[in-house]
């Protein structure tokens, strides 16, 4: 099965950018499948960062790191997490086929289900002490911290904990804000947080519940959005709609604009469909599933919806098909060089549905007055060995207190820190 499907007969680069080239889509008998198996680091290996930058293990011996918060006082909170379980009796042949794929990626390990708390106390760029911050969880991945309140993103709501200052345990119990969509399908899992700049609202990315609503939009109720929710009452919105798989989110500069990076849709080739990053506008419709990159018809969806494939915004910047580009983060307060001074770091989790493989690297897109400008930039590099196996894969990114890029690798099990090279 591995051998299936087709070969790309483009370059990720020209799909990559404000105007993409998006040829027409190739139809196989059964989709392209080309998994990186997962392998870890060999003893005393690690990524190739770019020049003028240098990559350290900043904390190693996780379990399935995926996403990272760094906190006031320079702590860094790391959600240690996989997809909830299956019940049992609920696997068809195509969500039996899909864990194989995902266990060869190396994401079949059971969830850890905990936050963990690194602290570099000594300021040498390594994590020397370690604590599990919050345990018993389910599925995390987004966290925000809005004053003394810590906002954890499970699989199916988002809980609040009391949280001070330089605190490594917290023991009480979390407090339910709302419910986030969920269920036995739950295909898109992962919700992430970002606070808005004043502490009033939480925005939640929620991705959808299946590839291209095959399953029926029904199940699709409040996915494929980003919500905006009051973080004094849970009263929510849909802030946007219509984004496949919202993961990695960010403010500009002003914090005013939202940014987001999406998955988009599979199996209409190795050269479609480009992930992207895409300012949000509010109430603004991104494609999903009826089109894509803008009014782009996807002929699969068997509901058409014209008049709002007519309203769909098409997204400011492709990141090349099928990179899984999932983690963002904006430069503001990196000490790196000043290449890297203005834009957006995005962690490129990697392809399964295109051949050869994409992803697998962390990027940088330049900004120039608020907006993208010109090709992005390898940041971290070397996650695939010349075998083609995964040694590692990277997830989430933030900038930490003395301005490096941390970098969550959920295959390695190792935090990353690239920092400018002396």
């Amino acid at each position: 099965m591995w051998g299936c499907g087709e070969t790309a007969q483009l370059s990720v680069a020209q799909g990559t950018g404000p105007r993409p080239e998006l040829p027409a889509p190739t139809k196989t008998l059964l989709p392209t499948v080309n998994i990186a198996p997962a392998t870890g680091w060999p003893q005393g290996s690690a990524p190739q960062a770019a020049a003028g930058l240098q990559v350290g293990a900043f904390a190693s011996g996780l379990d399935h790191p995926r996403w990272l918060l760094v906190l006031p006082n320079g702590d860094v909170l790391v959600a240690e997490s996989n997809a909830p379980p299956k019940p049992e009796g609920s696997k068809g042949i195509r969500d039996y086929v899909t864990a194989l794929m995902m266990k060869r990626a190396g994401a079949g390990t059971p969830s850890a289900n905990r936050i963990s708390l690194l602290r570099d106390a000594d300021g040498d760029g390594i994590a020397e002490i370690r604590s599990v911050l919050l345990s018993g969880l389910y599925s995390p991945f987004g966290m925000a911290l809005i004053g003394e309140r810590l906002f954890v993103a499970n699989a199916d709501a988002v809980l609040s904990f009391p949280y001070r200052s330089g605190d490594t345990v917290i023991t009480t119990p979390g407090t339910k804000l709302l419910d986030l969509p969920g269920g036995p399908i739950n295909h898109h899992w992962t919700k992430n947080l970002l606070a808005s700049t004043d502490g009033s609202k939480l925005y939640v990315s929620v991705g959808s519940n299946s590839n291209v609503g095959e399953r029926g939009m029904m199940l699709e109720e409040g996915r494929a959005a980003i919500w905006e929710v009051q973080v004094d009452s849970g009263a929510h919105r849909v802030f946007a709609s219509g984004l496949r798989n919202p993961v990695g989110m960010a403010w500009d500069s002003a914090g005013q604009v939202l940014w987001t990076v999406v998955n988009e849709r599979d199996e209409l080739g190795s050269d479609l469909v480009p992930d992207y990053l895409s300012s949000v506008q509010d109430s603004g419709f991104y494609g999903w599933p009826y089109s894509y990159f803008g009014q782009n018809l996807d002929t699969r969806v068997e509901q058409s919806q014209p008049a709002l494939v007519a309203t769909a915004l098409v997204p400011d910047y492709a990141l090349g098909p099928h990179t899984a580009s999932l983690g963002l983060a904006r430069s503001e307060g990196g000490k790196l060089p000043a290449s890297f001074a203005e834009g957006m770091f995005i962690g490129q989790h990697g392809s399964w549905n295109r051949r050869p493989h994409s992803g697998y690297k962390v990027i940088f897109v330049p900004f120039q007055n608020g907006k993208p400008a010109g090709a992005p930039l390898d940041v971290l590099t070397g996650f695939l060995n010349e075998a083609g196996d995964a040694m590692g894969r990277p997830v989430g990114v933030a900038i930490d207190a003395r301005g490096a890029l941390l970098v969550a690798d959920d295959v390695g099990n190792v935090i990353w820190r690239v920092s400018a090279r002396p």
